[in-house]
């Protein structure tokens, strides 16, 4: 299988069973030297997971809307919605992918507007 199509399952695995609830899903699929970039967030598997457990994302729906995979990296485009915010958060995840793990992880965050201010909608 090409490498960016693995890629691509990968991130789409993993994605399925965060939206199930099933945060331990990162165990397997984070190296253990990982890399997070986001502010705030900590760097490692098991300090990521742990944080995570306790997200926002761990109590959300998710509802995927693309995945844009290559060679190294995979950009995952989707829709979180948390418990009490009905519009909820647009969000791009960008993983570089090693040896077939997540070695690295970049994400952007924008709150849903009003529908009149996205006549093109946000997805």
């Amino acid at each position: 299988m090409p490498r960016a199509e693995a890629n691509r399952r990968l991130l789409e695995h993993t994605f399925t069973e965060v939206a199930k609830g099933n945060i331990d899903i990162f165990r397997t699929v984070l190296r253990e030297d990982f890399i997070e970039h986001s502010p705030g967030n900590p760097s490692g598997r098991d300090a990521f997971v742990e944080f995570i457990a306790k997200a926002p994302l761990a109590s959300s729906k998710l509802e995927l809307k693309r995945v844009i995979a290559d060679e190294e990296h995979v950009v995952v485009h989707y829709h979180m919605v948390p418990p009490g915010n009905e519009r909820g958060i647009a969000v791009v995840d960008i993983c570089r992918i090693e040896d077939g793990l997540i070695a690295e992880h970049w994400d952007v965050l924008q709150p849903v507007p009003h529908p009149d201010e996205t006549p093109n909608g946000m997805f």
